[in-house]
């Protein structure tokens, strides 16, 4: 009996599967209020309706671009959402400025888009998507 084209998953991979399938209640995934730190370059955090706070820095928001491109290419590298990619290994490594948006716009009522210092802009980012990707202690370790 073969397993080709079979995938074992990890616990930790389950359970983001199942919460991805859980319906987040409106209050939930409904910003209260959205801040962007642009002039200190720390991040965006997030109050939402139900009270939580969610916090990200400027990196992760970037290594965990939704747009079809960086999501295949974290599938095909097998990299979550925020997970960095690997540095090649080389003698003299070019510097990369840390990734900062250059302008953050809103997408009407369920979205924020950035257009970041490497250029990239395409990927708009829900709060359902940044709620359910929401790193806080609470919430790494809900069920």
């Amino acid at each position: 009996m073969s397993h080709e084209g079979i995938r074992f998953i990890t616990e930790e991979e389950a359970r983001r599967a199942q919460a991805a399938e859980s319906e987040l209640s409106v209050e939930a995934k409904t910003p209260a209020k959205v801040r962007v730190d642009k002039t200190g370059g720390t991040g965006m955090e997030i109050e939402w309706k139900d009270g939580h706070t969610s916090r990200w820095t400027f990196g992760w928001l970037r290594d965990a671009c939704p747009c079809a491109t960086c999501h295949d290419e974290r599938e095909k590298s097998g990299r979550r959402p925020g997970e960095a990619k690997a540095k090649p290994q080389t003698l003299l490594p070019m510097y990369q400025a840390p990734p900062r948006p250059e302008s953050v716009t809103p997408v009407g009522r369920y979205a924020i888009s950035f257009h970041w210092n490497d250029g990239h802009q395409s990927g708009i980012y829900s709060w359902d998507y940044l709620r359910r990707h929401c790193g806080c202690a609470e919430c790494a370790t809900a069920p």
